[in-house]
């Protein structure tokens, strides 16, 4: 029997590892989802932990070698730029301020929110179709569109309705305003899914009962949508802390005229000296508060996402 020559080799041998290995992947999917898995897993502790720890490797750096670089170790490490954060600057107040602004936009648009996410759910009216098309083209304008009229409103340069409005330049008012038309069509429609889903002999049985549509809407409908209401109070409470455009525009510079937490950390930079390690510290200092309400509420934005997704 004759011996196979160098030419007469095997498929394995001469298609390459990546066919070998989509063949197997074919045969046992479960080597698929695994690389998926751990391709999912890198990207996002390059995307969002890396950074955050890199941001820690500077706050804890001397600030004196933080201009030569820090590596993967801090550059002489030194904790004191997290109690100097505070001594320069009244950095909890501009946390406060924050918190403000993300607190009332929260309250006044789950208020706004329930009302129409229940006429949008629950009720039937004509052009109700057209009117929450509306509201979603109204979510896509760029924040940017609305600046120049509502800053020379509420600073008093023009009237409305031959009105001149009071001046809500560096108040909470400034902001909230702008900030709770923004995030409201999100609200609206999460809102609007849970809403539809409550089974109208509830509500039914809450009016015979004697109690009206709004009465049986904070009493039935509200609270068994409390997944639904959860997580779009979290996401707009989020989204609010952590925006920059208005809350930087619509304010003062300082924290005494409503300045958010990102005038904060930006202060710490002068026109001779930029102190890193200070930014780095107050910028980890203002991610705790929204990392700890992520954590504690993790398990209501999940279930109020999935289960709004499906219709029982």
């Amino acid at each position: 029997m004759s011996q196979p020559t160098g030419t007469e080799r095997s498929d394995d041998e001469t298609r390459g590892p990546l066919s070998n290995w989509v063949d197997s992947a074919i045969k046992n999917p479960k080597k698929v989802y695994r690389a998926m898995f751990y391709v999912v897993v890198i990207f996002f502790l390059f995307t969002t932990l890396f950074p955050l720890y890199w941001l820690t490797m500077i706050a804890l750096s001397n600030s004196n070698r933080v201009s030569e670089g820090v590596g993967l170790l801090p550059a002489g490490f030194d904790p004191s730029s997290f109690v100097e954060i505070f001594q320069q600057i009244p950095l909890h107040l501009y946390l406060f301020n924050s918190f403000v602004f993300a607190t009332l936009t929260t309250i006044f648009v789950l208020i706004v929110a329930s009302l129409a996410g229940y006429a949008f759910g629950r009720l039937e009216f004509r052009g109700k179709r057209t009117l929450l098309l509306t509201v979603l083209i109204i979510s896509f304008f760029p924040p940017a569109a609305f600046f120049i009229p509502l800053f020379q409103l509420f600073t008093q340069q023009i009237a409305f309705l031959g009105l001149t409005p009071p001046e809500l330049y560096s108040t909470p008012g400034g902001v909230v305003v702008p900030l709770s038309a923004i995030f409201m069509p999100l609200a609206i429609f999460i809102l609007t899914t849970f809403y539809s889903q409550i089974p109208d002999g509830l509500e039914d049985a809450a009016r015979i009962e004697g109690t009206t549509r709004l009465g049986a809407l904070f009493r039935v409908i509200i609270p068994l949508s409390a997944p639904g209401v959860a997580t779009a109070g979290i996401l707009t409470f989020i989204a609010v802390y952590n925006e920059f455009f208005f809350s930087f525009l619509m304010t003062g510079t300082a924290a005494q005229d409503w300045a958010p937490i990102v005038d904060g950390i930006i202060s710490y930079q002068s026109q001779f000296q930029v102190r890193y390690d200070l930014m780095a510290a107050a910028s980890i200092v203002a991610v705790v508060p929204v990392a700890i309400l992520v954590v504690v509420a993790q398990e209501k934005i999940v279930s109020g996402l999935t289960s709004g997704a499906l219709k029982e």
